[in-house]
């Protein structure tokens, strides 16, 4: 038995991964939390950790039986493969990427960093700048900005920031 790339379809690889389930494949999607802005709130999520990609475990000896159904599933884009041979991930690698992921898994990477340039986009500071601090509690956030040349710290509704790019 091997693991296997699959590349899948865009922001589909929940989707190719329960029905590649269902069809008793044995997969694996590495995930990560990832802290996002959802209907005016911060919430936490899982993200893929490799956007478009799952691994799935095959047999060697019937692999070639078993492509066809894996290509046609439902989130599937295709197999990835150098040529005509299917590019095989190494045990090792599977078990590293379970180890981070079950140590990552109540440390969220926040939406907004500490020292991130932000923009208000309510009133009363629409259109300002300023430095974001830190989360405030569940749906406030402390910023930084420049008043009468000086840093004041304004404590705001997250979503009425936006990172400035």
């Amino acid at each position: 038995m091997h693991w296997y790339l699959v590349y899948t379809k865009h922001r589909q690889e929940k989707c190719a991964l329960e029905n590649l389930r269902r069809q008793g494949y044995k997969c694996y999607l590495p995930t990560i939390p990832v802290e996002k802005l959802r209907q005016g709130m911060l919430t936490v999520g899982d993200e893929p950790l490799f956007p478009r990609y799952l691994f799935i475990r095959l047999g060697h000896e019937d692999s070639d039986k078993s492509w066809a159904p894996i290509r046609s599933s439902k989130g599937v884009s295709r197999l990835v493969s150098f040529g005509i041979e299917p590019v095989r991930a190494d045990d090792g690698l599977i078990e590293i990427l379970r180890r981070q992921e079950e140590s990552l898994k109540d440390k969220p990477e926040r939406f907004f960093k500490s020292g991130e340039r932000v923009r208000f986009t309510e009133a009363p500071f629409t259109g300002i700048q300023g430095i974001y601090q830190m989360a405030d509690g569940e749906r406030r956030s402390m910023v930084l900005i420049d008043m009468l040349s000086k840093p004041v710290a304004v404590r705001v509704a997250s979503v009425s920031l936006r990172k400035v790019s």
